[in-house]
């Protein structure tokens, strides 16, 4: 396997990634998150944003429960497959830096409403690509609480996320200071987190009062 390393726009070289017998048995692997590979770097990040919804909670709720119809829709361009009765493998599209490009694909389960808080957990692909988890671990923990607004049908759907992701780097890439690595992995963090999160919010909120004839409320800004 080679890594596209980026000179510049219109140039791209190949970059080897180490021999196979160094990195280990794709079969035999630990996921990333338990690896003590010094190339495995962790990031992590938070994101939290407020929905909206011009009705009552109950609507909104039926709307949620129903996400074989509103994931999909929301979650385009982004390549969704199902998993399972609950889930969804997510392409999310490709990010790098230093020229180190990766497409995660991830899987996620939408459990069912408990006491008005609905949850969003990472879920196993039923057909991972070996080779692209010796590269990228990911760990996604959302959750969405409904409350009823004040005066007229309104319910605001607070969304937080907790994200976590582990990636192997080329050992060239280690030669560079440790800061720099760092920076470079929370700026690829935050790409993620844009796609996932502000966008899905925005096209749910957007979707929900389409779908029941209400006019939208104006997107907010998200605080990261």
């Amino acid at each position: 396997m080679s890594t596209a390393l980026s000179r510049d726009a219109s140039t791209t070289v190949a970059l080897p990634q180490d021999p196979p017998s160094a990195q280990g048995s794709p079969a035999e692997a630990l996921p990333l998150r338990h690896s003590d590979d010094q190339r495995v770097h962790r990031y992590t990040s938070t994101f939290a944003d407020v929905m909206e919804m011009r009705a009552p909670s109950h609507v909104v709720g039926d709307y949620l429960d129903h996400h074989d119809g509103w994931f999909r829709r929301c979650a385009a361009p982004m390549t969704v497959q199902p998993l399972g009765p609950n889930g969804y493998a997510l392409t999310l599209g490709r990010f790098g830096n230093f020229g180190f490009e990766v497409e995660p694909t991830i899987g996620l389960e939408l459990l069912p409403q408990s006491e008005g808080v609905y949850r969003i957990l990472t879920a196993a692909l039923s057909n991972p690509d070996a080779s692209l988890q010796e590269i990228y671990d990911v760990e996604f923990n959302a959750a969405l609480q409904l409350e009823e607004g004040l005066g007229d049908p309104l319910t605001q759907v607070r969304w937080d996320l907790d994200l976590c992701v582990w990636i192997r780097l080329p050992a060239v890439i280690g030669l560079l200071p440790d800061k720099l690595v760092q920076s470079s992995g929370d700026h690829l963090l935050r790409q993620i987190v844009r796609q996932i999160s502000r966008k899905l919010t925005w096209k749910v909120q957007e979707d929900f009062h389409a779908t029941h004839q209400l006019p939208c409320p104006p997107r907010r800004r998200a605080p990261f």
